[in-house]
């Protein structure tokens, strides 16, 4: 059953009884462990904001934070059971109230970024974490950006990716693969993507030069060479990336889901770096966060129409199980939201 209260109104866009709805889940599990309650509003530190929610990004994230895998990551999110109960990290949505140190946000601002327990009614959020949404997209277009655009963004940092470059994104049609392939563009690349038959034509859409079907053709054939490779959320081996790599090419690893429950894609990625001291080709990783300097980055693309989101389809709060399915399923093509 869907908890239901009484909206009434405090005038500044708070229930007068300080309650929300949220997705939570008690304890780690799949989608099966994720049900709404009404909670207590979140209070706000002094460096944070309140937002109203009125959409929330679903990504790999939430996932982990769902699952509690890799067991590495319970060292920050709860070792036997999760500290925050309400899930998301993705957010889109209206300044209900700041801490007493907010300067760049006030009631009333349109906001996106990245907060705490976004599948809910309200969410906090640190400053240092927000942008102001970019004008030409919606509430849901907005959410879905920055956890997978940022990750995109820092991915291209690492690698240094420039004009010119021939580069390849593992991964294209998902929710980091989306924005990398336009970010790449955006810089004056040469853009492969890989991805399933289904999802082809998406990649093509979001402006990648050429695409590889990895059901049927291997990018590591040897027939072209990059300069650049993002894996996102892979798992070939060190050297077939390595053999499609031009001899002092880069790849960049930002993920990895079949390394293990204990640490998941890390350990491939530590191999990695520990090989790049003895090879001439470059094999990096990067730990990505959400700053508002880069949602500004990020913010100017997007108005510019440099970059959109490839927002599949979005879901009401109350279906967000059915998300979370969808997305585990591999069926996404580029972004889903959760409106609340």
């Amino acid at each position: 059953m869907t908890p239901q209260r009484q909206e009434e109104s405090t005038g500044a866009g708070v229930p007068a009884d300080n309650t929300m709805r949220a997705v939570v889940r008690e304890e780690y599990g799949s989608a099966d462990v994720l049900h709404l309650a009404l909670l207590p509003r979140p209070e706000v530190a002094e460096n944070e904001v309140l937002l109203r929610v009125h959409a929330a990004g679903l990504d790999r994230g939430a996932w982990h934070l769902m699952t509690g895998l890799p067991y590495l990551g319970r060292l920050a999110f709860g070792i036997r059971r999760p500290k925050n109960p309400v899930l998301g990290l993705d957010a889109a949505g209206t300044v209900v109230a700041v801490g007493s140190a907010v300067t760049r946000f006030a009631v009333g601002d349109e906001v996106y970024g990245a907060g705490r327990g976004t599948f809910a009614e309200y969410a906090v959020a640190r400053e240092d974490q927000l942008a102001a949404k970019p004008a030409n997209l919606s509430f849901e277009q907005a959410a879905v950006v920055p956890v997978s655009a940022c990750t995109a963004l820092h991915a291209l940092d690492a690698g240094r990716a420039a004009s010119g470059q021939k580069v390849l994104v593992i991964g294209a049609s998902g929710g980091v693969g989306s924005y990398a392939v336009q970010l790449a563009k955006a810089l004056g690349a040469e853009v492969t993507g890989v991805a399933s038959t289904a999802k082809l034509d998406l990649v093509r859409s979001l402006g990648a030069d050429h695409v590889i079907d990895y059901t049927r053709e291997d990018f590591a054939d040897g027939a072209r060479r990059y300069d650049l490779i993002l894996d996102i959320a892979g798992n070939p081996t060190l050297s077939r990336l390595r053999r499609a790599l031009t001899p002092t090419g880069t790849v960049v690893i930002t993920g990895g889901e079949d390394g293990g429950n204990l640490t998941g894609g890390m350990n491939r990625q530590l191999r990695a770096l520990a090989l790049s001291v003895f090879v001439r080709q470059h094999l990096t990783m990067f730990i990505a966060n959400v700053k508002s300097a880069d949602l500004e980055r990020l913010t100017a693309l997007i108005e510019a129409g440099s970059v959109t989101p490839a927002l599949e389809a979005t879901y009401p709060l109350d279906r967000a199980p059915e998300a979370m399915r969808h997305l585990v399923a591999g069926k996404v093509r580029g972004k889903v939201a959760v409106t609340v």
